[in-house]
Order: structure tokens, then sequence, then C-alpha cells
């Protein structure tokens, strides 16, 4: 008997489509850098700086220049400019992030006893930071020869674990400076948590829904992209 080889794949829409993605790389970054930078500068410029998210659609519009700039960073063209690039991101942070921050702190120190809202524009710039921080990660990642489907699943998990309440139950944890005296039963200020449960988390209720959240990241950093986009882009048209 004479082997016969087995049919081969005919290509389906979702084939077709990482296909049309995939010729139009070069400048597929910019459909998602845009919309980030433009709801980045929103955010951070035109709005009022907000501590605490008042519903599902607040956290959905205030994570919205993190979750576009993942993929953004993803398709970033590997150039051979990348020391150059990583090195003006890093002057970036040392010239006016770095800057930023503690001129933010000093006003903070100033209002603090007449602005009850004087926190905010810290933790605002903060959570900028923790953003800049990640995204820079991808870039060098990207930059350094990751193929875009290495960076999407570490950006999709890093910003994962960001929004887990890790930070949350270490602050909880490590502040020995409660004004009550001692550690409160319910973790009041995660409002990103408060928006997913219906109010004010305990600490057990925290703890599982950051184990939930590194769980999916564990499973996101799992996911055979790579391969499911190599064998579209193989599968005959």
């Amino acid at each position: 008997m004479t082997a016969t080889a087995p049919p081969a794949r005919r290509a389906s829409a979702r084939d077709n489509w990482i296909r049309t993605l995939y010729a139009h790389r070069r400048w597929l970054w910019l459909v998602f850098a845009v919309p980030a930078a433009v709801l980045a500068l929103l955010i951070m410029v035109v709005l009022p700086p907000e501590q605490t998210l008042r519903n599902l659609g607040d956290w959905v519009f205030k994570l919205s220049p993190f979750l576009l700039a993942v993929p953004a960073v993803a398709l970033f063209p590997r150039i051979r400019m990348a020391p150059v690039v990583l090195a003006l991101a890093v002057i970036a942070y040392m010239s006016w992030i770095d800057t930023e921050m503690v001129l933010r702190i000093q006003e903070y120190g100033r209002t603090v006893d007449t602005d009850p809202g004087a926190f905010e524009p810290v933790y605002q710039f903060e959570l900028f930071i923790v953003t800049f921080i990640v995204l820079f990660a991808l870039l060098a990642y990207r930059l350094g020869g990751a193929r875009t489907t290495s960076v999407l699943k570490t950006g999709v998990a890093s910003v994962l674990v960001v929004v887990a309440g890790l930070n949350d139950l270490t602050f909880w944890a490590l502040n020995e400076v409660w004004s009550a005296g001692s550690r409160p039963d319910e973790l009041a200020w995660a409002s990103h948590i408060v928006v997913f449960v219906g109010g004010p988390p305990s600490v057990a209720t925290a703890v599982v829904f950051l184990l939930v959240h590194l769980a999916l990241a564990a499973v996101v950093l799992a996911l055979p992209l790579g391969r499911w986009v190599d064998r579209a882009l193989d599968a005959p048209r």
C-alpha cells in the first residue's frame, strides 16, 4: 500500500484575518498607539484626578490607555535604533516623570491639611508610573528580538497582575501607621475590586481576587499564540 498525504488544511476566516493583520504589521501599531496616547492625555491632563472608581465602566475607561498600549508595543517594529529609543525612554523618566512625582508629593505635603483631595494627583501619577514601567519592560523585550505574540502575552499577563490587587494586600500587611491603631478588616480603598464584588472587599476576598488574576495571567502566558499565528500564515489560501 502507498501512503497518501493528509489533505491540506484550508484557510479559515480567522487565518485570512490574521494574514491581513500580518500584511499591515509595519504600521498596525499606530492603530493602538494613537488612541492610547489620546486617552492618556485626556485622563492625565484634561480630567481631574480621581482615586476612586465609581463603576465598571469607569474602570475600563481608566485602564483603556494601558490596554491599548500593550498591543501597540507588541507590534512596534524592531528597528536598528532600538538602543536610542530605550535611552530616550530613560531620559524621559529621569527628566520628567521622576521630577513630576516629587513635585506632586511636595504639593501634597503643602495642601494635605486644607484639601481633602490632595492625595489624588499623587495616586494618579503613581499609577502612571506603574504603567510606564510595565510598558518600558515590554518595549525592551520587543526591541530585544521578541516576537509580537510573546510580547502580547507578557503584556496581557502583566496587566492582569497590575489590577490583581497585590499592592493593596501588601499595603494592608506592611502599613504600620493605621489611624485606628490596627489593621482594618476590609480594603475599602481598593475601588478596582469594589466595582467587581459590589462592596469593600474583606482580606479573604482580596486574596481570592488576587489568586484568580494570577491564574488568568498564567493561562495567558501558556497560550500557544505563536503557534496559532504560524499555522494561520502557513495555511494554503
